[in-house]
């Protein structure tokens, strides 16, 4: 999926129960995100110079829990990474 079509489903907040946590992950990474390893099976998202980090946690099939796509969005917002235009 493109770039852009990934950042309107994110920021649609329409399919939260059904994100692929690659595809999360995707943006995450063209946003500038960097993986730091926890270990288990949460992965832990940081950027130089932004405060917080990003924690997900993969389902038994492949989705990202869907609190944890809003918390994604709700960061990316906050920190203007991304806008509702």
């Amino acid at each position: 999926m493109k770039k852009e079509k990934l950042l309107l489903k994110l920021l649609s907040g329409n399919a939260d129960a059904n994100f692929d946590i690659s595809d999360l992950e995707n943006i995450l990474n063209w946003l500038g995100f960097e993986e730091r390893r926890s270990g288990g099976s949460h992965r832990i998202y940081f950027k130089e110079g932004i405060h917080g980090i990003i924690n997900l946690q993969r389902t038994h099939d492949g989705k990202a829990k869907s609190y944890q796509v809003k918390q994604v969005r709700d960061f990316l917002v906050k920190n203007k990474m991304v806008s509702y235009e």
